[in-house]
């Protein structure tokens, strides 16, 4: 049955589901708590049936659930309320249980920095979104919303301090020092997926978070975008440290080692045995070269003020290293003997308000894998210095023994006259004079070629290439097109962990997907 078929089944029954959605609006018959037989006051949307509870069975079902939304009804309709208005508080430690070492007269939690000035017009903010009324309290952001929770810590001579209490309570401090922010590992999950699913920006994925806390004020809802931003950038280095197997940040030495590479591209030591005759057509690696225009860069106002928590850990190459080469390195004039191709004729074109006019890449040709520690900014346009700092790279990840490449670029045809001679004159770049590789171009972009670059260059008439198009990184484009709006105006280290994360997804995904 087609789409159709099944919403024309539907439509006798539409007013059926209307009757009951708007039953669910009224209060329940009769009018008791689901738990105690009392008098209900409150229900949950969040909880299966929204049960109508009254205030103690209300806080005690919702200690395990601090984030739910709850309503309140007032005599005409349910109205949005919050738990704390009901007493709930969060107890760290002794599963959930209060400190037995916690006096009863201290406040709920270590004194926070609570900005009052954010609270001035306390009046015309609706009840729920205000914090509670002479109590400590820390603003929680989850998948649910924002809220104010009242957190009692543990006070044990042994404990830790209350920052990492909270992160042992799957609660992600903002800050260190007395902190008043925390996001749950739920919310930040979710921003994780929303990002490398939709592209969904910071800024967009608050503004979610305003609506769901409250539709009808969502500019009433305290601002933690800021807090936000700063979270997501510890929270995706931990979780790459995590996946990649490493205990704390230390011991890593190896570039690019917190991405994830193609699991078929031949590896020695890894998926191929060293004692493999590596000479053999079968272990020969198929690379493809492209730039990409559209992941630009805004000049930053304050480039001297900048945290590095990943430079040179995952996709993008290591930055210093990489601006030393291009002082360092003249830049060759390229002229095409074929076509005017854009990214020779376009190479030296500048933009004085980008500090980065695109990136470049090499991914394996075969399963469309982006090679760790091998992107590349771009200054100007495509230029010859920024790709052969790309390949060099890319032909020394987990390559020992391994000395036939097959590589694809749209322009190779001219790029490979120089290849060797820049390489030989560079102190930086090395690539093996015993590896051999052989230029190709993919078979979109062989055809507007001349014809003597057809027959030398189409992967049809190279030996051993196999059924491959060399064409597949310009799909690979599309998954960072559309966080490149975003990433725009970022600062350098935030803009290298997000397309670094973006990459990393990229080849999750093909790798799972890849039997």
């Amino acid at each position: 049955q087609t789409q159709n078929d099944y919403i024309r089944k539907w439509l006798p029954q539409k007013e059926d589901f209307l009757h009951i959605l708007l039953e669910l609006e009224a209060p329940p018959v009769p009018w008791i708590c689901k738990i105690c037989q009392k008098d209900g006051v409150y229900r949950c949307p969040d909880c299966m049936h929204q049960p109508l509870l009254c205030t103690n069975c209300c806080r005690a079902m919702h200690e395990a659930h601090p984030f739910h939304r709850i309503q309140q009804w007032t005599g005409d309709f349910f109205e949005d309320s919050a738990l704390h208005m009901t007493g709930l508080q969060v107890h760290l430690g002794h599963g959930r249980a209060p400190c037995p070492s916690a006096s009863a007269n201290e406040p709920a939690q270590d004194p926070s920095d609570v900005d009052d000035g954010e609270w001035e017009d306390m009046d015309n903010i609706p009840l729920h979104l205000r914090p509670p009324v002479g109590s400590k309290y820390l603003t929680i952001v989850d998948v649910t919303g924002v809220h104010f929770v009242l957190v009692g810590a543990c006070q044990c001579p042994n404990a830790d301090s209350f920052h990492m209490q909270l992160f042992q309570a799957k609660l992600c401090p903002s800050t260190f020092e007395k902190p008043s922010t925390a996001f749950t590992f739920s919310v930040l999950d979710d921003f994780l997926r929303d990002n490398v699913e939709c592209g969904t920006s910071g800024m967009n994925y608050y503004s979610k978070l305003h609506r769901v806390t409250s539709n009808v004020f969502p500019h009433l809802v305290v601002d933690r975008y800021q807090e936000l931003l700063r979270v997501v950038r510890q929270w995706h280095l931990l979780k790459l440290l995590k996946w990649s197997g490493y205990q704390d940040n230390k011991n890593r030495s190896k570039k690019g080692d917190l991405a994830i590479f193609c699991a078929a591209c031949p590896q020695p030591g890894i998926n191929v045995s060293t004692t493999s005759n590596l000479d053999h057509w079968t272990y020969t690696r198929t690379v493809v070269m492209d730039g990409n225009f559209k992941v630009e860069h805004m000049h930053e106002r304050r480039p001297e003020d900048q945290v590095w928590l990943m430079d040179g850990c995952g996709f993008m190459v290591t930055n210093p290293p990489y601006q030393a080469y291009l002082k360092a390195t003249p830049q060759i004039v390229e002229k095409s003997a074929c076509n005017n191709h854009k990214a020779i004729s376009q190479a030296s074109t500048g933009h004085g308000r980008l500090d980065s006019t695109g990136v470049g890449a090499t991914a394996c040709a075969r399963h469309g894998c982006f090679y760790p520690h091998s992107v590349v900014d771009f200054q100007k346009g495509e230029r010859q210095l920024n790709m052969d700092y790309s390949l060099a790279h890319a032909l020394s990840y987990n390559m020992t023994g391994i000395n036939n490449v097959l590589c694809f670029y749209d322009i190779n045809c001219a790029y490979m006259k120089n290849l060797r001679r820049c390489v030989d004159s560079s102190d930086v770049l090395q690539i093996p004079p015993s590896m051999k590789i052989t230029a190709g171009i993919g078979m979109w972009h062989v055809h507007g070629h001349k014809k003597e670059c057809y027959t030398q260059y189409s992967p049809l008439f190279i030996k051993g290439s196999g059924w491959v198009d060399g064409e597949i990184i310009e799909t690979l484009w599309s998954t960072l097109n559309i966080v490149s709006a975003s990433t725009r105006g970022m600062t350098s280290p935030h803009r290298q962990e997000l397309l670094d994360f973006q990459m990393n997804n990229s080849n999750f995904m093909k790798m799972i997907q890849m039997g």
